[in-house]
């Protein structure tokens, strides 16, 4: 299907102010799935530690330009972008510089704007992405209302396990804030339950509350506990590419089909 530029691409933040919940493993092997799919897919590097960028083989010398120069107005969007060695997949990767933009963006009145300003110009719809998808980092800072100001809709990876969604309630509070202030239009696309394990009562405990509470807004595949997932990183590859047949590769697949019916039917509507 043609990219249909007047719309632009389809912004996607994957946040959740919680570590280790499989944030970078789901915007990495998501952003795969779509490419795998014959989307043009950007990946935004907006966490400090870089793991995108490393998970996707940018090593810290090869980050000349990053997402704060970005921020900082040094560099366009089209200088900042580099390929991967996934086909369709680009990434603008960050490095450490980027834990200092709280304290410096703080005097800047359009600081919450700033990502929103790049992703949404005719610059970024001239690139003709399908998907941009934002790395998150885990806390409700600066870096992640940018996001969360510059996105159409947020994925909020949820791990398997006790309190996942008394932190989720916190989440929601800042989206709300945010659509009050800043970005009216944003939603929420989806919660995918990360590091599933399907003998563990807990993960069918968490997953029954989850549908309960937020109904249809949970997505349909859940993200199973996969040894192959966390090996891919230390290959700098996603995990489609290092094992294409694995339990983790079949189901960010599955997430990615599940992601373009959502918002195909989203913009026919």
């Amino acid at each position: 299907m043609a990219h249909d530029i007047s719309f632009g691409p389809r912004i996607i933040a994957i946040a959740n102010q919680k570590g280790g919940v499989g944030k970078t493993t789901t915007t990495i092997n998501l952003g795969a799935a779509l490419a795998e799919k014959r989307k043009r897919v950007l990946l935004i590097d907006l966490d400090p530690q870089g793991n995108a960028s490393t998970g996707l083989g940018i090593d810290n010398d090869q980050r000349e330009a990053t997402t704060y120069d970005l921020l900082a107005g040094d560099v366009s969007l089209t200088e900042a972008i580099q390929n991967t060695t996934v086909k369709r997949l680009s990434i603008v990767p960050a490095t450490t510089d980027l834990s200092s933009a709280d304290l410096e963006l703080v005097g800047n009145a359009k600081r919450s704007f700033l990502l929103r300003d790049v992703l949404r110009s005719d610059e970024a719809t001239a690139l003709k992405f399908d998907y941009i998808l934002i790395d998150c980092p885990p806390s409700l800072n600066i870096l992640t209302v940018n996001a969360m100001v510059a996105a159409h809709s947020i994925i909020v990876p949820l791990q398997s396990e006790f309190f996942a969604l008394e932190g989720l309630s916190q989440l929601i509070l800042t989206v709300r804030d945010v659509r009050q202030t800043a970005n009216a239009d944003l939603r929420i696309e989806g919660i995918a339950l990360t590091m599933y394990d399907r003998r563990n009562n807990l993960s069918l405990q968490v997953e029954d509350d989850a549908r309960e509470n937020m109904g249809d807004m949970v997505f349909k595949t859940v993200i199973p506990r996969n040894v192959r997932l966390s090996e891919a990183p230390s290959f700098a590859v996603p995990v489609l590419a290092y094992d294409s047949t694995s339990k983790g590769s079949l189901a960010y697949r599955a997430l990615a089909a599940e992601l373009i019916e959502r918002t195909t039917k989203k913009r026919a509507a």
